[in-house]
């Protein structure tokens, strides 16, 4: 990973995870609050406090890296003739899982990653409510910080049990192509449910061994865990086994995708035969 003119890697990291806390003393704000929600044009929700951690991370990063060019899913339009240019910059969803915002049930997270060359090499997941942060940068490894007395572990994925296999699934988006892989997978299987990034953040500990996604998602909802993921020993790829990458494209959507902490095990012939009986009930 490249260096900042001001920072190096630690103190980058270091400085971003500062930042999303920052960002998250103003989402609880808005959080112990009757705050109201209004809708994108997308038909996606937004709130006061997505908007209030844009600003406290766009203007922070600004400061720390004003030669980095900054992303969030609250900026306005960034042509990609614009954005193709760039082979570093900042990704950041401000507030990932607005819906679990909304029902208050703790699963939402802030998610800053930095880009390069269409890779995820640093980020940082803060969960608000809980304090936790999980974090990673190229080639310092991923983890964990708890709060409290601010602990940090060092975070790695672990090796399949084929009698015990744990699929991570979404609060929000679950649905008929999971339970079908889940069908699919030998031994028993047990699903876990959870909201935004931290979905992600399961394999990435070793609490859960595949989360894979039958539908849509934009490149900020998976970038910063990415990175961590990546860091903790396993991948993030496509449906065609290659790793995700990011501004590749004019659009912002990641195709369908899947989660591994170990790579060894037979998940291809299960994933595939979801993936396109999923495509045939959408035909």
């Amino acid at each position: 990973m490249k260096q900042s003119s001001m920072y190096g890697q630690e103190e980058l990291l270091a400085a971003v995870e500062k930042l999303a806390r920052e960002a998250s003393e103003k989402i609880l704000g808005v959080y112990a609050s009757d705050f109201d929600s209004a809708e994108k044009a997308d038909r996606s929700p937004l709130t006061e406090a997505d908007l209030l951690s844009h600003a406290t991370i766009t203007s922070g990063l600004a400061r720390l890296t004003p030669d980095i060019p900054v992303l969030s899913e609250e900026s306005g339009a960034i042509p990609y003739s614009e954005r193709a240019r760039w082979q570093r910059y900042w990704l950041v969803d401000p507030l990932d899982g607005t819906k679990e915002f909304i029902k208050k049930n703790g699963e939402f997270t802030v998610n800053i990653a930095l880009i390069e060359e269409q890779r995820s090499v640093l980020g940082v997941v803060h969960v608000p409510v809980s304090g936790v942060t999980f974090f990673a940068a190229r080639g310092l490894g991923a983890f964990k910080r708890d709060p409290g007395d601010g602990a940090v572990r060092r975070i790695t994925t672990r090796k399949v049990d084929p009698a015990r296999i744990v699929v991570a699934g979404s609060r929000s988006h679950g649905g008929g192509a999971l339970d079908d892989f889940a069908r699919r997978l030998p031994g028993n299987v047990e699903l876990i449910s959870r909201g935004s990034s931290l979905k992600l953040c399961l394999v990435a500990e070793g609490e859960a061994d595949i989360y894979p996604r039958f539908g849509l998602t934009s490149e900020w909802d998976t970038a910063a865990a990415q990175a961590i993921v990546e860091e903790a020993g396993g991948v993030v790829l496509d449906l065609s086994f290659e790793p995700l990458r990011y501004n590749a494209k004019e659009d912002i959507l990641n195709p369908w995708f899947v989660v591994l902490g170990d790579t060894s095990f037979g998940w291809r012939e299960p994933l595939l035969a979801a993936q396109a009986s999923a495509a045939q009930a959408n035909a």
